[in-house]
Order: structure tokens, then sequence, then C-alpha cells
């Protein structure tokens, strides 16, 4: 049984608990696990920070203890390897995680890109309607979102990707060039970047549709360009196995063509994809045929 503290934002945890009152509490309330250990004169340092964060986040955040000399088992089910360790869990998963010391305005960063706020409202209601094609609406609704919570770090990531979905290139591209480069260069601008570059390929093409390029591909095999256009309508459809087999063609036709345009097709999808994709594994393996 977990031993909760007065209130009811701090416990310890052991292996028989974990599951309950860690991955399964995540579920509901972020929950801050620290691996620590007695003789740890870090940990000592770290634990009242992490204490007066479970206070003051008011019930938005659980923190979790787990004493690594009584759960070493814990430990080595997570992969520590040195104390402090601090694991953040929200929907059963880690997110995020940090090790020693750090100060408490870098623990508030990190904490605040996971943990819900009111805007987190509207963020979801952006989110259907990008998923609904409404990608001008979805731009309104954070814009209004931003105005009202500033700091929730997650509101220019949904902005980016609605105004990529509502056609406004420009704009998005502002946002990405406004970046600093560490950040444009990481997850999730990094892939909005790349979408953002397909969806202006495909928009390129006009309003030709997929069914029209397909029949034209037909008729003149060796279109290299028509295939690019075809590759990029393909992907913003969802269709990425045919996308994927125009940006092979492309590259088996014309390696040189337009600087090697397939070979950066098929990787470009391959990021949107991600590389668990059993068609990322597939067509990755295609590729280095030719390649190699």
């Amino acid at each position: 049984m977990a031993n909760v503290s007065g209130s009811e934002l701090m416990v310890e945890v052991t292996t028989g608990d974990f599951d309950t009152v860690v991955i399964e509490a995540s579920r509901r309330t972020p929950v801050l696990v620290d691996f620590w250990a007695g003789w740890c004169q870090p940990c000592q340092m770290l634990a009242p920070i992490l204490d007066k964060l479970a206070i003051e986040y008011q019930g938005k955040l659980l923190v979790a203890k787990v004493d690594t000399d009584a759960e070493q088992a814990l430990a080595q089910r997570f992969g520590v390897r040195s104390l402090p360790t601090v694991k953040l869990f929200v929907g059963g998963q880690v997110v995020d995680e940090f090790m020693g010391v750090q100060a408490e305005g870098v623990i508030r960063g990190i904490l605040d890109q996971h943990l819900p706020r009111e805007s987190d409202e509207a963020r979801a209601e952006a989110s259907r309607l990008i998923g609904a094609g409404e990608g001008q609406r979805a731009i309104t609704v954070l814009e209004g979102a931003a105005a009202a919570d500033p700091d929730n770090p997650r509101i220019k990531p949904d902005l980016l990707r609605a105004l990529i979905h509502g056609d406004a290139f420009d704009r998005a591209s502002q946002v990405l060039a406004e970046l600093p480069m560490n950040e444009r260069l990481d997850a999730p601008f990094a892939d909005l970047e790349v979408e953002l570059r397909v969806r202006q390929r495909a928009s390129g093409a006009g309003d030709v549709d997929v069914g029209t390029l397909k029949l034209a591909v037909e008729n003149d095999p060796a279109d290299l360009e028509k295939r690019l256009e075809l590759g990029a309508k393909l992907t913003v459809a969802g269709e990425h196995r045919e996308a994927l087999e125009q940006y092979l063609e492309v590259m088996k036709r014309n390696r040189g063509f337009q600087e090697d345009a397939g070979r950066k097709g098929l990787v470009e999808l391959f990021q949107l994809l991600g590389d668990a994709n059993p068609l990322v594994v597939e067509y990755r393996r295609r590729m280095a045929t030719l390649l190699y």
C-alpha cells in the first residue's frame, strides 16, 4: 500500500504498487517519479524542490518517490543508472526525464510542457477541426487560446500545424523562421517543417486531383515532375504506400532529377511516418538496395 502524505500530493512507492500508483494514476494526473537513495547528497538537495512543486501545482501533479536501495528491481526496470533520476509519466508512459539536481525553473519548464492547462480544451477542439479539414477555423481557435494563455508551450506547434493544414504557408514559414534553431531542429517542429514542404508541393500542383495525376503518369511514365506532384498529393491524402512508390520510381529513373528529389521525398515521408512504421522498414530497405 502506498504511503500517502497528508497533502496526498507526494507518495512513496514500491515494486508492488508502482503500476497502480504511478502507471494507472498517470492516466488521470501526471506523475513525477523521483528515483533516489538515502546516501545520495544530490537527492537530498532535489527533494525539497520537488515537494514544493507538488504543493504549488495544486493537485495537477503527483510526486512519487522510489528508494532505489530498497526497490532495486524498479530502478533496473526503468534503466536508472545515476541518482537522482526523475521521470515524468503521463498516460501510462514516460514522456520526459532528467538526471541530477536541476534548478526549479528548469523543472518547471519540463512540467509546463506536459501538465494540463485550461487552454488544452481549445487545443483539443482545434485538433478536431484539423481532422475535419477545417484548418482555418482551427487557426482562429488557437489564436484565441494563445491570447488567453500565452505561456502554454503546446499552443505554438498546434498553431503551426493549423497554419499548414489551413494552407497559410507564408505564416507557417514565418513561425518556423522565428524559432531558435535548436528548437526548430527537434520534434515536433522538425516534423512539421517536413509536412509544410510536402503540402506546399501538393498545393503547387494546383487543383489537379490525384486521379488526374495518376492518369497523367500512366500515359507518360517518364514525366518525373508529375510523379513528384502525385507523391505529394498522395501523402496529403494519406495514401502513403502509393506515395512511396512514386518517389521510389523517380529515384529509379533518374537519381539526379531535381537534386535527387525522389530520395528526398522518401526520406521526408519516412520522417512523417516514424521509424517503427512497417512501410518505413520496407521502403527504407528498398531504397538502400537502389543506393548500394
